[in-house]
This record gives structure tokens, C-alpha cells and sequence, in this order.
């Protein structure tokens, strides 16, 4: 519908606009009031040239737009928008007095100075018009198209960071489930049979795309699973406190944000050897905290290294939860504390 309207309908309301308003200038110059000839059949035909020479307007500016965008495809600039401008002042001259002026030549008493001055000025003036209307179409149009393949650039861009994220993470988790496997073999086969399944139900859970939410009772029960099969490579004298708050169920999270906290504390549990793991829903928000003792002598630099390391966290939140979480990480002389807490989508 709209394109019908600047095809057919337009040219016919922008040539009575510019033939009227010509005309009431040159009154207003000459004192003649056409609308009071006598012979009506010269005003007709005026208006008929007028609107005839309208769809040739339309058509040529419109094959002129469409060859500015051909030949200058991706750029929107001031500089594009003066060339443009300065090719439409151009075809415009040669137009209005191939068609116009010498119309005026023909009729009435002949083609005077102000009758070349209106015919290259009024139509010049409506063109402008017609050009702003008709490019900030084209402009906004482009400027649109460029965020949203900005935006999915950028989407592709941060998909493949998390994938690579996930590739980090995948090594160090095999290395220390098989670690833990290989050192009970040693000891007991049957033991080891089961840390064999359950190591195989994680490495299930693994797979699963770490773009999607899943509910945290999926993460709960994975948590659980990993700490016990950390648990059978501690020593005995680990006093291991695990409390998950029993209104975790269906809201959902992004998987495999709390598994680096609870990992690093396995790893570098110390000193009095003891470790605490906590997970509670506040109003909105998941609330997770672990804390482990440390030997006191124990750099601050440590608990980074290796695997997926608290950097490899801190950008996947970034990514994720985007002005959505909250990470302190805290070492005092004795002990390492990491509070993390997640809005969560009911």
C-alpha cells in the first residue's frame, strides 16, 4: 500500500503543489490570476504537463537513489550525504529546465527571468523535502540493519567465548575426576566401580549446554555428587559442613558457576582442614557461599591457578548475569571465603 502511494499518488500531489505554487509566485510578480483565464483549457493543460512530468521526476530520482546505494553500498557519512545532495542539485538543473522552463517558453507571453528563477528554485526546495523523507527512510533503515548485525555479531562473538570457556574447563575436571579414580584403585576396585558411575553421571551433566538454564536442582544434585567424589580422596580428617537450602528447585540458573568455588576449596583446603559449603534462597537470589581453611603462610595468588580459575569465572558471570551477580572473594590469615550470589529467573 505504501509503495502505491510514492509510485501513483505522489507524483500527481507533488506536481499540483509545485505548479501551484509557481504560478501563485508569478501572480504575485506579474498581477495575472490564472484562475481567472478565460480559457481554462491552458490551465488544464498545465496541470496535466505538471502531473505528466511529476512521474518522470519520480521515476529519475528514484533510479538516482537506488544507484547512490549501488555505489556506495555501506557507507552512511556526511560526506556521502553532500555527494548526494550535490548529484541531486545537478540532476535536478538539467531536469526542471528541460521539461519546465522551456514548457514556460511556450506558453503565456514567453520565458521571462523570474519564471527561470521560480522554475529553478520552488521544485529545487520540494525536492529537498522529498530527498529528506525518502533517505532518512533509507538511512534509518541501515542504521537499524547495522545494530542487529552488530548485536548478533557480537552475540556469535560471546557464544564462542563461553565455548571456549567450556573447553578450559572440561580438562582440568577430567583430570581431577581420574586422578581421584586412579588413586582408589589402589585400594578398593568396588569403590572405585561407583566412583566410576558417579564420575560418569557428572561427566553426563558436562555435556549439556552451558548457554542454557537448567533448574537448580540439577545443579544441587551435581554439586552433591562432585563433593562426594572429592570427598573420597580427602583425608580423614576433613570436617566437611554441606547445607543446600531445601527451596532449591525449579528456578533456574546457568550451570557450572559453582563448581570452581567448591572446586578450589578441595584443592587447597589446609591448615585445621575444614570446609564449609552453603547454598540458601534469599527473596530472588541464590546465595553461595564456601569457605575453607588455609595454611597461613599460604600465598594470595594461589587459589587462581590452574583449570578454569576464578578469572575464567568472573568472565563467564560477566557474560551470563550481566549486572545480575555479585562475586567477593575474600583470603583472611587463616582461611579462604568466596560469596557468590545470582538473580534468579523463577
Amino acid at each position: 500500500m505504501r509503495n502505491r502511494f510514492w509510485k501513483y499518488l505522489f507524483p500527481v500531489i507533488y506536481g499540483l503543489v509545485v505548479y501551484f505554487t509557481i504560478r501563485l509566485l508569478l501572480d504575485s510578480v506579474t498581477g495575472m490570476k490564472f484562475w481567472s483565464r478565460k480559457r481554462w483549457g491552458q490551465t488544464s493543460l498545465e496541470i496535466v504537463y505538471s502531473i505528466f512530468v511529476s512521474y518522470i521526476f519520480v521515476w529519475v530520482f528514484r533510479r538516482l537513489f537506488r544507484w547512490f546505494d549501488q555505489r556506495w553500498p555501506h557507507e552512511y557519512s556526511t560526506r556521502r550525504i553532500i555527494r548526494e545532495l550535490l548529484y541531486v542539485f545537478l540532476v535536478n538543473l538539467v531536469f526542471q529546465n528541460a521539461f519546465l522552463t522551456t514548457f514556460c517558453a511556450v506558453t503565456d507571453d514567453g520565458a521571462q527571468w523570474y519564471d527561470i528563477a521560480d522554475v529553478n528554485t520552488i521544485p529545487l526546495l520540494y525536492l529537498l523535502i522529498y530527498y529528506g523523507i525518502m533517505r532518512s527512510r533509507t538511512f534509518l533503515k541501515a542504521y537499524i540493519d547495522g545494530k542487529i548485525q552488530l548485536e548478533k555479531i557480537t552475540n556469535d562473538q560471546l557464544q564462542t567465548e563461553l565455548k571456549f570457556l567450556k573447553a578450559q574447563y572440561h580438562p582440568h575436571f577430567l583430570f581431577n575426576a581420574l586422578n581421584t579414580i586412579y588413586f582408589q584403585m589402589d585400594e578398593n576396585v568396588a569403590e572405585a566401580k561407583k566412583s566410576v558411575e558417579k564420575f560418569s553421571e557428572l561427566l553426563r551433566y558436562q555435556l549439556y549446554d552451558q548457554q542454557q538454564t537448567v533448574p537448580v536442582s540439577q545443579e544441587v544434585r551435581y554439586l552433591r555428587n562432585f563433593i562426594e567424589l572429592q570427598e573420597i580422596r580427602s583425608s580423614d580428617k576433613l570436617e566437611l559442613s554441606v547445607y543446600f537450602d531445601g527451596k532449591l528447585n525449579g528456578q533456574q540458573v546457568y550451570p557450572l558457576l559453582m563448581l570452581p568455588l567448591v572446586e578450589n576449596a578441595f584443592k587447597y583446603v589446609g591448615g585445621n582442614y575444614w570446609i564449609n559449603i552453603k547454598a540458601q534462597v534469599d527473596k530472588d537470589e541464590l546465595h553461595f557461599s564456601v569457605a575453607n581453611a588455609i595454611p597461613g603462610e599460604m600465598p594470595m595468588t594461589a587459589p587462581k591457578a590452574g583449570g578454569i580459575g576464578l578469572e575464567n569465572l568472573r568472565r563467564r558471570l560477566q557474560l551470563l548475569y550481566p549486572g545480575k551477580h555479585h562475586l567477593q572473594i575474600e583470603k583472611k590469615q587463616n582461611e579462604f571465603l568466596a560469596d557468590l550470589v545470582l538473580k534468579l529467573n523463577a
